[in-house]
């Protein structure tokens, strides 16, 4: 970042380079879709799946949602999209002398889609709008280190706001505004690339029905129609700012219930782009496509996650019966013949694109990950067994092929048991429907949580997860202890420092088990012959703006 000062321990692009893969668009009758904001270079069209909110930055925490955020939004900050290393977008500049107080200034000119100016106005409105408990938005927590979130936003249940705008976001003049967090928190910088800290235009606050049903941003591309259940037509933004400016004419995002049924229609030819393939096709899929498939690390762990705010599964006792399930599933088995090797068991809760400097280390996990029938099902009857005597495993059947792996898991779970019946898996219809249960906390069982990166740094895969009251703390997980630790971790300045103190709160998540590491998950991608430059960046998502139609 450009500064007095600089993060002192940002992820180093040699840490988390990826592999670059090209080759590889849309028919010939989507191409000049001038009358919808293209530009004659065709449109591609891409595999989707609904997302669980409406688009606003500050409400959507999940995969698919960011998918198109990161079309129409651009932040102070962008993530490289090879390496994964922060860089600035609209931010001009983010300037401190104590690594807790920071002067922020953005880049004249930048306008949003309908043609209103980007202002420093349009950040601190939206962070306040994020941050403010009765907006109930779901990455209110990106805020909690601002001074002044805990007045609008009270951490006691039932407690109200004491205000509606937090004292630490000032706006100094259209390009200009001040920053004070709580503590200091050398690496906040580079936080600022997430979606949850998108500005956004005086629209959204005039009427904000009206924008929710067809959201403004500043990015690349401009949301021209979504329908649920359908899809959703991006075009280029003519009015774009940033360096990354489109090579194709707009994206059509299909939405799939089904990712065999996607993979039907990419070999037909009436789909471009699909990425997250299915299991059954990756045995086949380099011949089935003629090469044009990626497979590549990236940021992704995937997880099962307990109820813990349910009493069968929140209890002391019930730990060794959590301890005791992680050992009972066979991950290597699973990931070579299930993944066909696109999966690597999980060794911490993190991923290995870190890199052991960033934070990821192989060993923390120890024996929890390790396959041990014997003590697994030791530690499953001395927890007094599976509550109940029998469980669920519930993942959404629209995307990743996650029924297979589940029944896999289970049917290891039976045999260390002894109980043909004890694990079953429980398909939920859709992603959106999967995401509302777990976010109402209406799990009764285990479920999927799997964890893709919003930026490259080890406190991305500790803090949103696992801190108390955290956006994405699905399992209710809260220790004390646990908090303390990211909290000085986040406050320390000096790299191997910090790097301790975030693996000595990941310890913990080892001897408590609010969830269980399953693997790690490679990103990968199949594509038609009608587009070309394809990528995925470190987060596993495709760079669409590269994409070229032929």
């Amino acid at each position: 970042m450009r500064g007095s000062t600089r993060a002192k321990w940002v992820v180093s692009a040699a840490v988390i380079a990826m592999a670059a893969t090209a080759c590889g668009g849309s028919s010939d009758d989507d191409k000049g879709d001038e009358g919808k904001g293209g530009d004659s270079k065709g449109i591609v069209r891409a595999y989707w799946s609904d997302p669980q909110n409406p688009l606003e930055p500050s409400n959507t925490n999940e995969v698919q949602g960011g998918k198109i955020l990161d079309m129409i939004f651009r932040g102070l900050k962008e993530y490289d999209p090879k390496t994964g290393a922060a860089k600035d977008a609209m931010a001009q500049s983010i300037d401190t002398k104590d690594q807790q107080n920071f002067t922020i200034k953005i880049k004249s000119g930048w306008k949003f889609s309908d043609g209103t100016p980007v202002t420093a106005k349009s950040f601190v409105d939206a962070w306040n709008y994020g941050a403010y408990l009765d907006n109930k938005q779901l990455n209110a927590y990106f805020f909690s280190d601002i001074d002044g979130y805990a007045d609008v936003h009270p951490d006691k249940e039932g407690a109200k706001p004491t205000a509606k705008t937090m004292k630490g976001v000032k706006v100094v003049d259209d390009t200009t505004f001040t920053v004070k967090l709580t503590q200091k928190f050398s690496t906040w910088p580079s936080r600022l690339g997430y979606k949850a800290y998108s500005p956004l235009p005086e629209a959204f606050f005039k009427d904000h029905a009206a924008w929710l049903k067809k959201p403004i941003g500043n990015g690349p591309y401009k949301l021209e129609s979504y329908v649920k259940g359908q899809g959703a037509k991006l075009r280029v933004n003519a009015g774009y700012s940033g360096t990354d400016k489109p090579k194709n004419g707009g994206v059509d995002l299909k939405v799939y219930t089904d990712g065999n049924t996607a993979y039907s229609d990419l070999q037909a030819g009436n789909l471009d782009l699909l990425d997250g393939l299915p299991a059954a096709a990756l045995t086949n899929v380099k011949t089935d496509l003629s090469g044009r498939y990626i497979n590549q690390p990236a940021g992704i762990i995937q997880t099962i996650s307990f109820p813990l705010y349910n009493k069968k599964w929140g209890t002391e006792k019930a730990k060794k019966v959590r301890q005791g399930l992680s050992m009972a599933i066979d991950r290597k088995s699973i990931t070579e013949k299930i993944f066909q090797g696109s999966r690597t068991p999980a060794k911490d809760f993190t991923s290995p694109v870190l890199g052991a400097p960033g934070g990821y280390s192989d060993g923390i996990c120890g024996e929890l990950c390790e396959f041990n029938p014997t003590k697994a099902k030791q530690l499953i009857q001395e927890g007094g067994g599976i509550p109940g005597g029998k469980m669920t495993i519930s993942v959404n059947g629209d995307t990743g092929s996650h029924k297979d792996w589940a029944d896999a898991a289970c049917n290891s779970i039976n045999k260390v048991v002894g109980n043909d019946k004890a694990c079953t898996t429980n398909l939920v219809g859709t992603f959106a429907d999967f995401r509302n249960q777990i976010t109402k906390h209406e799990m009764t069982g285990p479920f999927r949580a799997g964890w893709q990166m919003d930026y490259p740094l080890i406190d991305n895969f500790l803090g949103p997860i696992y801190k108390t009251g955290a956006s994405s703390n699905d399992s209710l997980y809260s220790s004390k202890k646990f908090d303390k630790l990211l909290n000085q971790a986040n406050a320390e300045a000096d790299t191997t420092k910090a790097i301790q103190l975030y693996q000595d709160a990941e310890k913990l998540l080892v001897q408590d088990v609010p969830a269980i590491p399953l693997w790690y998950q490679n990103g990968d991608a199949g594509y038609s012959d009608k587009i070309s430059n394809v990528t995925l960046n470190a987060f596993s998502v495709p760079v669409f703006s590269d994409i070229t139609v032929k």
